[in-house]
Parts: structure tokens; C-alpha cells; sequence
């Protein structure tokens, strides 16, 4: 069982940036694929954005393409989402997500086994 707990939420001003993290408890955090996923009020959970075991392939949604990045540090078992140029449509709770296929950056949520529970994230117009 992996635990994910994400943190750095918070307001911020349109034009803004913040930096997500999200903290697992996994034996080798290398052998899970991890990516991020959003859900605004009266919406669906959407896709943000994803990296395999390594980082070196990632995969992100129209929307934030350009905007945000997501990273990961193995050794310190952390996932990382760095969102620039916010938008006030960017405002939603983000869900770290962690799945057990490493391979490839997957945006659907079904390929995710392991779920946070989630951070608060609002912009400012």
C-alpha cells in the first residue's frame, strides 16, 4: 500500500505561480508512475499531467501544456507539479496519483492504483 500525501496549495493571483508537492511512502518510488489530476467544483476529476518511473517522459493536458511541469526526485520520493502563468480556471482540488505501470506517462485514472487526498488550489482574477 502506497500513501500519498500532497501539500503547497493555496491563493494565489492570476499570472501567478505554485508549486505542488506530493510525499510517498513507496519502497522504490522509481517503480510508479505518477501524475497529477485536478477537479474543480461541478466537474469531472481531469488529467494535468504525468511522468513515468524515470521522469524523462512526461505527458500533459492541453490546458496546462507550456504552463506547468511536473518532476520528480526518486530519492526523496516526491513528485513535484510547478504551475506558472495560473489561470482562474486552474482553480480546482489537485489529486497526486500514483500508478504501478512506470513505463509511460498515462493521463486516464484508471491506470492510477494510489490516490492523495488532494489539495486545495484557487486563482485570484
Amino acid at each position: 500500500q502506497v500513501q500519498l500525501v500532497e501539500s503547497g496549495g493555496g491563493l494565489v493571483q492570476a499570472g501567478g505561480s505554485l508549486r505542488l508537492s506530493c510525499a510517498a511512502s513507496a519502497g522504490t518510488f522509481s517503480n510508479y508512475g505518477m501524475a497529477w489530476f485536478r477537479q474543480a467544483p461541478g466537474k469531472e476529476r481531469e488529467f494535468v499531467a504525468a511522468c513515468t518511473g524515470s521522469g524523462l517522459s512526461t505527458n500533459y493536458a492541453d490546458s496546462v501544456q507550456g504552463r506547468f511541469v511536473i518532476s520528480r526526485r526518486n530519492d526523496l520520493k516526491t513528485v513535484y507539479l510547478q504551475m506558472n502563468s495560473m489561470q482562474p480556471e486552474d482553480t480546482a482540488v489537485y489529486y497526486c496519483a500514483g500508478g504501478l505501470d512506470s513505463r509511460y506517462p498515462y493521463s486516464l485514472h484508471s491506470m492510477y492504483n494510489y490516490w492523495g487526498q488532494g489539495t486545495q488550489v484557487t486563482v485570484s482574477s
